[in-house]
């Protein structure tokens, strides 16, 4: 459908939700009133009434007694739970600018958890891997993650502030190709709340992966925790 052809209603919903998602209207803001609207964009009220109730019936928008049209939070729909594929790959095919710090990097002895879902002997050595991880420069999920140092020894020649953890894999044969995850909910400790930017106590999303490759042989074991204010989880099932 061309420009010309699109409802107007449909057009200022398109440039009002550009605006949300550039910051001109940033979360928690109220947009200006119908009336002001009305006159800006050259139509009439109730047109703009229907671009409102467009991006409110799509979660960006919430109506206000009193005070107006608030820009609300809108969570980040993340589909990892039915596909197996880098977090930078899929932020950036919802349009969002991945980035990554890495807290820590080195090598340590398995604990007894570590060992029992890599299947690996207690107290032998794996790479710890500690990254926090932004959406559009608000962090969202802190990851650690455990891979077994006998199985690939290269792994602390790269950088995994800009390197994917799973397209390295891949180079060396060891693409993971089935993954196990088991999901809590548990309030957020003092250094994860300081870390995403919440407050303790809040809920955070645990999501624990056992990666394995193809002769079913675990290759990863992670422990993401997801922000519960700014994450929303997509459950695809197939009968």
């Amino acid at each position: 459908m061309s420009e010309k052809e699109t409802p107007k209603y449909q057009l200022i919903a398109n440039d009002l939700l550009h605006k949300i998602q550039t910051g001109i209207y940033p979360q928690n803001s109220i947009i200006p009133p119908e009336v002001e609207l009305a006159d800006r964009y050259q139509v009439s009220r109730p047109t703009v009434r229907q671009a409102i109730s467009t991006l409110v019936n799509q979660g960006y928008l919430e109506r206000r007694r009193k005070r107006g049209t608030l820009v609300k939070k809108v969570k980040i729909e993340q589909e990892f739970t039915h596909l197996i594929e880098s977090y930078s790959t899929e932020m950036s095919a919802k349009g969002i600018y991945p980035k990554t710090n890495l807290l820590y990097f080195d090598e340590e002895p398995a604990t007894a958890e570590v060992s029992q879902n890599l299947q690996i002997g207690l107290k032998a050595p794996v790479f710890k891997l500690v990254r926090l991880r932004y959406a559009n420069d608000q962090p969202i999920v802190l990851v650690t993650t455990y891979v077994p140092q006998e199985r690939i020894p290269q792994l602390l020649d790269y950088d995994f502030a800009q390197a994917s953890l799973y397209r390295i894999l891949e180079k060396y044969q060891l693409k993971v190709t089935r993954v196990v995850r088991k999901l809590e909910v548990m309030e957020a400790d003092e250094t994860t709340a300081n870390l995403l930017n919440i407050a303790v106590h809040k809920p955070v999303f645990y999501f624990h992966t056992q990666g394995l490759t193809a002769d079913e042989r675990p290759i990863e074991f992670s422990i993401a925790e997801y922000r519960g204010d700014l994450n929303s989880f997509v459950i695809d099932v197939q009968r």
